[in-house]
């Protein structure tokens, strides 16, 4: 089963975040704004892996001291996403 899911992250450059989970993996990360160099090397990374996993290492990831980041708002949309079953 895929489900598609869009994350409004708050605090940082991207405008949005956009991945599926399809049984129960990350798939198709997509940021849209931010550092396109790394945020689709995060893409592909995290490409086919468990999504709480990814969201534990993620998680409080800070940018040049705005106490989050691309990275840690993407684990907030995955815990979000992975709440909403």
């Amino acid at each position: 089963m895929t489900k598609t899911y869009h994350y409004q992250p708050k605090g940082v450059c991207a405008r949005e975040i956009t991945f599926e989970l399809v049984d129960g993996k990350l798939h198709n990360v997509q940021f849209v704004g931010g550092c396109n160099g790394n945020l689709r090397a995060i893409g592909k990374l995290v490409e086919g892996q468990d999504p709480q996993q990814i969201a534990n290492l993620l998680a409080g990831n800070d940018c040049n001291g705005r106490g989050t980041s691309c990275a840690d708002q993407f684990s907030k949309g995955i815990t979000e996403a992975l709440q909403q079953g």
